[in-house]
């Protein structure tokens, strides 16, 4: 099993902390950490410290996690990824996912209908530029070129390069089983070894139809890393995470995360959680998130309990653990990471 780390978030660009940013993945690559992503919400953009990156490391891999298939046009998606494996030795990892109706919709003026459809469509357009062909494409959301217009097939300047790894983030069971037929590797949350199933039967039964096993596909999934005797200690500051991504990561109507946690063991949790939210009784939705649900997401507690979960992802089939790991600044993050280094 591989670790990742990741970068960035939905309250990115609020510090300016893009330094301390940069020094966390240099010492990870000095600690063997295979990969960051960068994460593009509603703050920093996936792929400008990416570029910063490629220039200050040399070996660990550079993933956007994930560029927002709203945010841009598939050639210019295509674009990016290849001008970003170019730039960083082709270290670079093109992590896509759909995103959610109030960030494609508020943010960015985006219809968010069919969003599955959308993220196949986009796959396609970038593969093509990937292997350096004409841009033509007949899809429900996406024609190229344009009907009636004045524009024709155009192929990308840039050489082609059919080797750009593309990773999907999803949740819901036909997103899932799209990523196990086309993708090669997953970007999951929302999961707990305990009913891994809940997402991996799904991705397994999407490369069961088109001839793939679960071996061509990188399951990358994790959660917070922290060490301390008192698990209660732990648990509770993690409680208000999970609350915003059950009530608040969608609208109360469309919410992939609390969907996922519903298969997951945790229906009744997550409807009341939820309710709490939209009702803008946010405390008490904090307080309605089961000490149980933070512990099986994330991997806390004293050196044995940390070290048991570390093996319960790795046997409920993640291939590589993306991990956060806690800390009050810079130089205790990085002690939690090179300890779960250590374990993995």
């Amino acid at each position: 099993m591989k670790v990742s780390i990741s970068i960035g978030g939905a309250a990115s660009g609020g510090r300016r902390d893009f330094d301390e940013q940069v020094a966390y993945v240099m010492e990870a690559e000095r600690l063997g950490v295979d990969a960051v992503w960068s994460a593009e919400a509603w703050g920093q953009d996936a792929v400008t410290p990416l570029a910063y990156l490629a220039a200050k490391t040399e070996r660990i891999r550079l993933g956007a996690g994930i560029m927002q298939i709203s945010a841009r046009t598939p050639s210019m998606t295509a674009m990016t990824a290849l001008t970003l494996a170019t730039v960083s030795d082709d270290r670079f990892i093109l992590g896509l996912g759909a995103s959610g109706p109030q960030v494609v919709e508020g943010l960015q003026g985006r219809p968010f209908k069919a969003p599955l459809t959308r993220m196949k469509e986009t796959v396609e357009i970038v593969r093509l530029a990937f292997a350096g062909e004409k841009l033509a494409y007949e899809g429900r959301y996406h024609q190229l070129p344009l009907p009636g217009g004045e524009g024709k097939a155009l192929r990308l300047a840039q050489p082609g390069n059919p080797n750009i790894p593309i990773y999907l983030a999803t949740l819901s069971p036909k997103s899932l089983r799209y990523t196990g037929a086309a993708a090669d590797g997953w970007l999951g949350t929302s999961f707990t070894p305990e009913h891994a199933d809940a997402h991996l039967d799904h991705i397994a039964q999407g490369a069961a139809e088109t001839g793939r096993s679960m071996g061509d596909i990188d399951i990358q999934v994790g959660g917070t890393v922290a060490f301390g005797d008192d698990l209660g200690a732990l648990v509770e500051p993690l409680k208000p995470g999970i609350a915003f991504s059950l009530g608040a990561m969608g609208s109360p109507t469309t919410n992939f995360y609390n969907d996922a946690y519903r298969r997951g063991g945790w229906a009744d949790a997550a409807q009341a959680v939820q309710r709490l939210w939209v009702a803008g009784k946010r405390a008490e939705a904090v307080a309605a998130v089961p000490s149980r649900m933070v512990e099986e997401v994330n991997l806390l507690g004293d050196e044995g309990q940390v070290r048991a979960r570390v093996e319960a992802f790795r046997k409920a089939g993640v291939t590589t653990l993306r991990v956060q790991p806690a800390g009050a600044d810079l130089n205790a993050r990085l002690e939690t990471l090179g300890r779960v280094m250590d374990m993995v």
